[in-house]
């Protein structure tokens, strides 16, 4: 990598503050605010919306859709799609 160019890559931690779950990894990502971490290091803290903990599709609390029954309910509506109408 050229020198001078790319920004300070160091440890940061990434809260999740909904589900009370924190990471500490590597980036570049730069933040005002600091925590203090297991290891009695201080690192940035960035807070995200969402993560692994509190994602549905990872926590298993997903839901399904039935798109089966939106796709009788649009050929009921509109008919069947993809044929073309007999020429008139």
């Amino acid at each position: 990598m050229k020198p001078g160019i790319h920004p300070p890559y160091r440890p940061v931690v990434f809260r999740d503050r909904a589900a009370g779950f924190a990471f500490l990894t590597r980036s570049t990502v730069t933040s005002d605010r600091t925590v203090e971490w297991e290891d009695g290091a201080t690192y940035p803290v960035i807070d995200v919306e969402i993560s692994s903990a509190s994602h549905p599709f990872y926590t298993g609390a997903q839901r399904v859709i039935d798109t089966a029954g939106r796709v009788e309910r649009f050929e009921r509506r509109y008919g069947r799609g993809g044929k073309r109408e007999a020429a008139r």
